[in-house]
């Protein structure tokens, strides 16, 4: 007889964006006269720049001939990608990490799912608090967790490290010693930036204690302050105790496209074996590549014109993050975040929760946010609106929500 994975009936509930979909598109059939704005989940609106779409059409129009035709991509990228991101991402910041530590894939939420298989299903987990769901949903699929506890919304075999005010939305080094740590900075939800030197404190910690940290750097295009570093590979000795996963999504707005990548340097092993070699194995059981048109689009970001119109759209972003972070803090709302990611992390009026805060917003305001709780148990007093939207509907929601 057929067995499920019982791991996959032990997660609460449905995926969080698609339940706040949900609620959504009930509260729209109910209401077809209501002009919702979205500010809930964090997908570009901007279209592709022009170097993109350039190279894009350069691309499909070699496919269309027989001597430049591409079939299967390389397993783990064509080189052309994987050095100019070896360069510009790193080189070029004092990282030395090499074309061939990189693993081309179509998107760091892919990478930062599947990259648990390659670990021992003994491994504990630490994980901020809120957290993006998919590094514990992932690890709770595969059997890692533990049992869940509906009351305080835990695993019971997970290590969560409260990133709240007190602690200025970044974690503190756990007292139990986690397997694998996973770390998101800029962070989603919160906004909030991890200083070098902080970051610094984790590699060192990783190293004594013999974990892996698996740094999501999605959103490194954002920040804006000096001291945050952009890549953990920044810090000294990270080579031997990190993996990072990045993305294209949101810094050139490949949402559509799918394109992203992981670095899993030579030095990092694993009980005298290379993560890399694990990773690469893996990668070329399980994947077949991204497209090659993508990927040539992925290296025109890099070019000097592809590089000014992608710094255009994220000024264009950050430019909504700060217009909802003034407009909202004016308004007397407690407001984080917004200055180094293109995440808002309100707090919900005293007296209510993030839940009941987003109920308001979407029946009152017409606005949705993602309450805070979906992300984990610290997220409960908060909700989260992304800076992605039209510059004219930001502006509207944010009158929308100083006129409740």
């Amino acid at each position: 007889m057929v067995k499920v994975n019982e791991h996959y009936l032990e997660l609460p509930g449905n995926y969080l964006f698609s339940v706040v979909a949900d609620r959504v598109r009930t509260f729209q059939e109910e209401h077809p006269e209501a002009k919702i704005i979205r500010l809930g989940i964090g997908d570009v609106t901007l279209p592709l720049v022009p170097a993109v779409i350039e190279a894009l059409h350069q691309a499909v129009s070699e496919m269309g001939n027989e001597e430049t035709f591409r079939g299967y991509a390389p397993d783990r990228g064509y080189a052309f990608l994987r050095e100019t991101i070896a360069e510009c991402d790193y080189r070029r910041r004092g990282c030395s990490i090499s074309p061939e530590e990189i693993f081309i894939s179509d998107g760091a939420k892919c990478d930062c799912g599947n990259i648990q298989e390659i670990f021992s299903i003994r491994n504990r987990i630490a994980v901020c608090d809120p957290v993006y769901p998919v590094y514990v949903d992932s690890n709770a699929m595969a059997g890692r967790t533990g049992q869940y506890d509906p009351e305080t919304g835990k695993w019971s075999d997970v290590i969560y490290m409260p990133c709240t005010e007190g602690t200025g939305f970044l974690p503190e080094l756990p007292g139990k010693i986690p397997d694998l740590i996973y770390l998101c900075f800029p962070n989603n939800p919160t906004g909030a930036a991890m200083p070098k030197e902080r970051l610094q404190e984790w590699v060192d910690y990783a190293i004594q204690n013999g974990s892996v940290i698996l740094f999501d750097a999605a959103y490194e295009a954002y920040i804006r302050e000096e001291g945050i570093p952009h890549s953990i590979y920044e810090c000294r000795g990270a080579k031997t105790c990190a993996i990072e996963m990045r993305s294209f999504s949101k810094t050139a707005g490949f949402t559509g496209l799918r394109l992203g990548y992981t670095v899993v340097p030579e030095e990092l092993k694993i009980q005298g074996v290379k993560a890399a070699d694990l990773w690469a194995r893996r990668h070329g059981t399980k994947y077949n590549g991204a497209p090659y048109i993508v990927q040539r689009a992925g290296e025109a970001v890099y070019s000097s014109p592809g590089r000014e119109q992608v710094k255009k759209q994220i000024r264009y972003y950050m430019d909504n993050a700060s217009l909802i972070r003034q407009g909202l803090s004016e308004a007397g709302y407690e407001v984080f975040g917004g200055v180094n990611a293109p995440y808002i992390w309100l707090k919900a009026p005293r007296g209510m929760n993030g839940t009941a805060f987003f109920e308001q917003l979407l029946q009152e305001a017409h606005v949705v946010g993602t309450p805070g709780s979906g992300f984990g148990p610290s997220g409960e007093l908060f909700l989260r609106l992304t800076a992605f939207g039209n510059r004219e509907k930001t502006r509207e929601a944010v009158e929308r929500i100083r006129n409740l």
